[in-house]
């Protein structure tokens, strides 16, 4: 016996309803329509996650372009740059003032000026030193100096 979906629900409200399956075979029970119905159709298959899109350029492929900058510093502050495009040099021992290099450092990223910065300070109390001790000697200078004209 076949029983379609609005009749099996009719058949449930009142009283439970046994099925024979389609063959015949007394005492076995078959799957219902409904249970036919919902094996013949597909589960809803789950969203997939929403992929990015690349967006679209109308550009060509932008091309790398390799340059090299080395900036090399002293203990005495002086500092040199030199740079090369690719394997090629574009410029060699360029001397170049110890603020230049701290302000291009702190443009770039704090990572980069804070060594620099240390290095520099480092420097800088190098000089003062130098400094210092050049003055006491132009002071002795001048006093051997004095002694000699009187």
């Amino acid at each position: 016996m076949t029983v379609d979906a609005a009749s099996a629900t009719q058949d449930r409200d009142d009283a439970p309803v046994s099925h024979e399956s389609e063959q015949g075979n007394a005492g076995t029970s078959g799957p219902s329509s409904e249970e036919r119905e919902q094996q013949a159709q597909p589960e809803p298959a789950q969203p997939e996650p929403a992929k990015r899109a690349k967006p679209k350029s109308s550009a060509r492929k932008t091309r790398t372009v390799v340059l090299t900058l080395t900036v090399t510093g002293t203990a005495d502050g002086e500092w040199q740059a030199e740079l090369k495009r690719g394997s090629k040099w574009v410029a060699k021992g360029l001397d170049i003032p110890a603020s230049a290099v701290s302000r291009a450092a702190k443009e770039l990223h704090e990572e980069l000026s804070a060594p620099i910065d240390e290095v520099i300070n480092e420097a800088r109390e190098q000089q003062q030193a130098k400094v210092a001790q050049l003055e006491a000697e132009l002071q002795q200078a001048k006093q051997a100096l004095a002694e000699l004209e009187s």
